[in-house]
């Protein structure tokens, strides 16, 4: 879902996995969601250019020079245009609803991206994995791979490394210091993707409190 409410999103993308064979209860959640737009019917994303205080957001530097990923550098196209205009900060935050299907067990990736203060763009998608190391994983995967793709082809000047936030603390620490370590090798391809866009210096992943991860909407 890329358009209309981001609020419902996850809800929308949950509800439409059984429309080939819907039953009552369906209904019933469909009715569930058509009261809450009726009763936030005023709701709007306001635009909002000034650029973001994110000094909360706690994030340090390493040494990334006697790791497998010395001199890692971010991977430009070559066909990209050349940006022009203000610059913006791009920041994002990223969750994975853990047992989202109660058959399967498995997760739900939500990802919010902001430019400067202004919500652009959102992302819900149900999971292969059912356990949480591996869940939050691949949603820091997906908001890098998303974040590296967007700015990039609309001629915008990033201000910075770009920021995704998440709220798992395990992850969030393995991928962003350099003698951090996996001891699931099946997760693998998100983790040393994570690892080598931060040795890039192009992202910088900080930890936020659950309770403040705006995904989790």
């Amino acid at each position: 879902m890329q358009l209309g409410r981001f609020d419902i999103s996850v809800h929308v993308m949950t509800l439409s996995s059984f429309r080939i064979a819907p039953r009552i209860g369906h209904l019933n959640r469909i009715k569930r969601v058509i009261c809450y737009l009726s009763r936030f019917r005023s709701g709007a994303i306001c635009i909002r250019t000034d650029k973001p205080d994110l000094s909360k957001y706690k994030t340090l530097d390493y040494d990334w020079s006697n790791s497998p990923y010395a001199g890692a550098r971010e991977e430009i196209p070559c066909n990209v245009p050349i940006p022009k205009g203000e610059s913006v900060k791009m920041w994002s935050f990223a969750d994975a609803n853990l047992m989202h299907d109660a058959l399967s067990g498995k997760a739900v990736t939500a990802i919010l991206h902001f430019f400067n203060q202004t919500p652009i763009d959102w992302y819900p998608k149900k999971q292969i994995n059912t356990a949480t190391y591996g869940a939050e994983g691949d949603a820091a995967r997906t908001a890098i791979e998303q974040q590296r793709s967007t700015l990039i082809y609309l001629e915008v000047p990033i201000d910075g490394p770009a920021l995704p936030l998440g709220n798992n603390k395990t992850i969030v620490d393995n991928t962003s210091i350099p003698h951090g370590k996996l001891h699931k090798r099946h997760l693998m391809l998100s983790y040393h993707y994570v690892r080598e866009s931060i040795a890039s210096g192009s992202y910088k992943y900080a930890f936020v409190n659950g309770k403040d991860n705006l995904s989790d909407i």
